[in-house]
C-alpha cells in the first residue's frame, strides 16, 4: 500500500489532501518535529535528506511535493485533477504547481526564519539580533512577499483557481504558500480573493479528511 511519511506541521498534509481527493487508499507513518524544528533523524532511512514529504508506492520512494503530486496525479488520477494537454489551462497548472516551491516559499520562508533569530540568539546578542532581523523583513523579506500576495490575487481575480475555473492538484500545491502569508504574511490585508480561495479549500471534505488524518496543522510555525 502506498505509504506517507508525514511530518506534523509540513507539507505532507498537501500529499494527504490529494490523496483524499483521489481517493487512493494510503497508510501514514508519522514523524514528530524535535524541540528546534527540525525533522526527526528517523526520517534519513526513508530517504537521504531526512525531509517530509516522502512517499513510498510500489517500489519507489518518492520525495519533493511537486515530484509526489504529478506522480500521484500521473498514477491514480485518470484525468482528474489536471488540465486537458495542450489548453492554456495546463500551462498554468504546470507553472502553478512548480511556482509554489520555487517562487512563492522562499521570502515565506525567510520571514519564518528572521522572526526566529532573535529567539534563538544568545540574551547578550539579542537587541543586535532583533535589529538585523526586523530590518532584513522590513527592507528585503516583506516588499517580496507583497508582490507576490498582490500577483496571487491578480491571478484569482481572473479564475476562481490557480489554473482555471476548476480546481486541480496545482491549487492544493499552492494551498502551503497562501496559508503560510495568511498566517504569517498579512494576506488578510487587502487580499481578499486570495483569502476567499482559503475558504474554498477550507470547505473541501477532502481537505478536512486529510486535516483529521494529519492531525494538528499550524502552518505558520
Amino acid at each position: 500500500m502506498l505509504t506517507v511519511h508525514h511530518l506534523n506541521n509540513s507539507r505532507s498534509q498537501r500529499v494527504l489532501w490529494l490523496l483524499e481527493e483521489l481517493g487512493v487508499p494510503y497508510e501514514i507513518v508519522r514523524y514528530q518535529r524535535r524541540p528546534d524544528m527540525r525533522a526527526p533523524p528517523e526520517l534519513r532511512a526513508i530517504h537521504p535528506l531526512g525531509k517530509s514529504p516522502v512517499i513510498t508506492d510500489n517500489g519507489n520512494t518518492i520525495a519533493e511535493s511537486g515530484a509526489i503530486v504529478e506522480y500521484l496525479v500521473t498514477t491514480y488520477g485518470n484525468g482528474r485533477l489536471i488540465p486537458p494537454p495542450n489548453t492554456p489551462e495546463r500551462l498554468r497548472y504546470t507553472y502553478w504547481l512548480h511556482y509554489a516551491e520555487g517562487s512563492a516559499m522562499p521570502p515565506l520562508l525567510l520571514k519564518l526564519l528572521f522572526t526566529l533569530m532573535p529567539k534563538r540568539a544568545p540574551a547578550l546578542l539579542r537587541p543586535v539580533v532583533r535589529k538585523i532581523s526586523n530590518q532584513a523583513i522590513a527592507t528585503l523579506v516583506n516588499p517580496q512577499l507583497r508582490q507576490h500576495m498582490a500577483y496571487w490575487e491578480g491571478e484569482l481575480g481572473k479564475t476562481e483557481w490557480f489554473a482555471g475555473n476548476d480546481f486541480t492538484a496545482a491549487d492544493i500545491q499552492m494551498s502551503f504558500p497562501v496559508e503560510a502569508a495568511a498566517a504569517r504574511g498579512g494576506l488578510d490585508q487587502g487580499h481578499p480573493k486570495a483569502m476567499a480561495f482559503l475558504d474554498r479549500i477550507h470547505a473541501r471534505p477532502a481537505y478536512q479528511r486529510a486535516l483529521e488524518k494529519g492531525g494538528p496543522y499550524e502552518v505558520g510555525r
